[in-house]
């Protein structure tokens, strides 16, 4: 397993993460499984076997109860994992029950706290954006709760280009102790990330953590065009999270990654994780399972490497048209642009 900075900060955390949302089956995430304690603290097991470190959890994730069950599960193992969550989304029907208001951010870090069964979260995300919150008001809740070491680092997610680096001015105007990282969707199902939000990564120093890397299972070799999986398949126009943009490119993607992983002897997934962990700006990718068995095989990811004609062919089928102004820029501004430019627009430049 190899492990990586989170962004400019001096924490380690291995490439791949485990991801929790199966913990629990409470309400809306039922269908993604119903983990108990138990399968948590084996599958946390393999975890540490394989040398993951990073295990990523919400509170909202199951109405609390995945937290509970980590909580449960950590015993013995606290002090060799770097144990992430997140605040934002509803955890009542009050008023300030959710958001990102001081009120909502330290109450339920404090509830966290509790569930998880730990005296501090080692990296504290702002699950999504909160226009309603005056921005310095959330930052200086994340700055607090980091200097009374009831949070070690802080996280954003889901945030757009421009409130990212709205985030890291605030941070800096107001002397707050900055985010470190960022948790975004990428795969290559959509590659929109490259926009804005993986050049502001290159540019600020920031972590990058992804979440559904197999685009909700569409990455895994079990969709091809024309049919479904036999068991638990569902249709493309079920998906919303992530929705499908570009239906003809997806199952051209899928066509080459399983080529490519045939070729290797390799599943589909583990060369889906492999390419990403291979683009600019990744820290690492959040992996979830059912099953050991599923956990496993996502786990060999960590140790395929591929190659540059197999990753110029995965680049190659699932890159995604130059919107403005990058077109532009592509067009009259080619010989000055800088690293963070690059990572979008040198693949376009022949």
């Amino acid at each position: 397993m190899e492990y990586r900075l989170l962004g400019r900060s001096g924490l380690k955390v291995s490439t791949l993460a485990f991801g929790t949302a199966t913990f629990g089956g409470v309400g809306a995430l039922a269908k993604w499984g119903a983990t108990d304690v138990a399968g948590a603290a084996r599958l946390l097991d393999i975890c540490l076997e394989s040398g993951v470190n990073l295990i990523d959890t919400a509170n909202a994730y199951s109405e609390g109860r995945s937290e509970e069950i980590l909580g449960e599960a950590l015993d013995g193992r606290r002090n060799r994992l770097v144990v992430a969550t997140k605040v934002r989304f509803p955890m009542g029907g009050g008023p300030n029950d959710e958001g990102l208001s001081r009120f909502h951010i330290i109450a339920q870090c404090e509830a966290s706290l509790r569930r998880l069964r730990t005296d501090h979260v080692d990296l504290y995300q702002i699950h999504q954006w909160d226009g309603s919150t005056p921005l310095a008001e959330t930052l200086e809740a994340m700055d607090t709760l980091v200097r009374s070491g009831k949070v070690r680092y802080y996280g954003v997610s889901n945030f757009s280009g421009w409130h990212l680096m709205k985030a890291m001015e605030t941070a800096r105007v107001h002397n707050f102790v900055p985010p470190v990282s960022q948790q975004i969707y990428y795969s290559l199902e959509s590659r929109d990330a490259e926009y804005e939000l993986i050049p502001v990564t290159l540019d600020q120093g920031l972590g990058v953590l992804i979440w559904s890397p197999l685009a909700g299972g569409l990455l895994s070799g079990k969709y091809r065009r024309g049919k479904t999986p036999e068991e638990g398949g569902r249709h493309l126009n079920d998906w919303h999270e992530p929705p499908i943009a570009d239906e003809k490119r997806l199952y051209d993607t899928i066509e080459v990654l399983v080529g490519i992983a045939e070729g290797r002897g390799v599943s589909a997934a583990e060369a889906a994780l492999a390419w990403l962990l291979g683009r600019p700006g990744v820290t690492a990718t959040i992996i979830g399972a059912r099953t050991e068995q599923q956990l496993r095989t996502n786990l060999r990811a960590s140790e395929l490497v591929l190659t540059r004609e197999e990753r110029s062919r995965l680049d190659k089928v699932s890159q995604q048209r130059l919107l403005y102004p990058y077109w532009h820029q592509h067009q009259t501004a080619a010989a000055r642009l800088g690293p963070a430019d690059l990572s979008l627009i040198g693949p376009h430049l022949g």
